[in-house]
């Protein structure tokens, strides 16, 4: 998920119970929740090297304990060298660090447990095993669960702002029934939409969405923010790729195979010797539904032309996703359906793109359209 809803989820989580037991609970539980992130500080070498790193160690159950370490030493040292000099004489509350570093704990594994609901996934188990997992049941960005964590940190304030207005007694743990009540919330949201994928599933698997003659050997089906009913679906046949959309609300699956179809591109040297790249390995460890394709001497989009030599022959060769290339801000079944499926042309994020030199050469990497030095 995106930072905001894991900032939000730690903080929920130290308000939950947690700063009943020590003080800075909810400081280290919010910090925690966002710490396996910090793996993004590889793109300073670049955004290849970024993205082979990314939901690397740091989002594994390995790395876990150790992080909520690192994170419980930064809030000492805040408490050692900042807070300690706003205290108040006498503060009613004491630090216990133990729980400071199970509040932290928590946080972080609940960062891998919202990363693995959406369709991005992430290696928990890494280094002993490296498969990918994804639940793809709820988008990167939900504004859903935005709406419900941030609900159950404003009203207690609120509240509390009320009760000083009518001069009542103040609450020192204000807020525990609202952050549980968010947690649960988000817990019945994520079983709702995981009802709602298999129905999308078994959908699909009852339509007729490819010929006879072309039988489908996979699905995945990839969801759209906000509304739980509609999914993208992918489908796999021994010689395309096909897309439909998917609604489980009124039990509609959409699809039409003259352009929501992609045939699979042949091997060509220059295909082979760009998955042997840099990015050809890391994208194809990370891809689940990948799509490599030689685009002959087209330059790579947001770049100037290359200048080689004219006596080399050039290619650039694509990689793409098929999990993200779809208009997912497209709420519309008939606007979505009508999509051609073309990766080059309906996606720009999570796309490489390599030059090749005669067949064999690398001669540039590029990720979402920025160069890898």
């Amino acid at each position: 998920m995106e930072p905001v809803t894991h900032f939000l989820t730690g903080a929920c989580i130290g308000r939950a119970g947690l700063n009943r037991r020590t003080a800075y609970a909810t400081l280290a539980a919010t910090l925690a929740a966002e710490a396996p992130d910090l793996d993004v500080l590889w793109g300073v070498a670049g955004p290849v090297v970024g993205f082979e790193h990314h939901r690397g160690i740091t989002h594994t159950f390995l790395a876990a304990p150790f992080l909520a370490a690192i994170v419980t030493g930064f809030v000492w040292f805040l408490d050692r060298f900042l807070f300690s000099r706003l205290k108040r004489r006498g503060d009613p509350q004491p630090i216990r660090w133990l729980w400071v570093w199970i509040a932290a704990l928590i946080a972080h594994l609940s960062h891998l447990l919202l990363d693995w609901t959406n369709n991005y996934g992430l290696r928990p188990f890494f280094p002993f095993n490296p498969r990918w997992y994804a639940g793809s049941f709820v988008f990167i960005a939900e504004p859903v669960l935005w709406a419900l964590l941030v609900l159950a940190l404003v009203l207690p304030w609120l509240l509390g702002l009320a009760d000083r207005e009518i001069g009542a007694r103040r609450t020192q743990f204000r807020g525990r029934g609202w952050a549980i009540f968010a947690i649960a919330g988000m817990v019945v949201f994520w079983c709702w939409r995981w009802t709602e994928h298999a129905a999308a599933q078994n959908l699909v698997e009852a339509a007729q969405v490819t010929p006879i003659s072309n039988p489908v050997t996979r699905i995945a089906l990839e969801p759209y923010p906000i509304n739980p009913w509609r999914w993208h679906a992918i489908l796999e046949t021994p010689t395309t790729w096909q897309t439909a959309e998917v609604d489980t609300r009124t039990g509609t699956v959409a699809s039409e195979p003259s352009i929501n179809s992609l045939f699979k591109p042949p091997d060509t040297p220059a295909l082979e010797a760009a998955k042997r790249t840099q990015l050809g390995r890391a994208y194809l460890d990370w891809s689940q539904w990948p799509v490599v394709r030689d685009l002959g001497q087209r330059p790579i989009p947001g770049q100037p032309p290359p200048s080689f030599p004219a006596n080399r022959a050039w290619t650039a060769v694509e990689f793409s996703d098929l999990r993200f290339a779809y208009n997912y801000l497209d709420f519309s079944m008939a606007g979505a359906s009508n999509q051609q499926l073309d990766p080059t042309l309906t996606q720009s994020r999570l796309s490489g793109w390599v030059y090749i030199l005669d067949g064999r050469e690398e001669a540039g990497q590029f990720l979402d359209g920025k160069e890898q030095k």
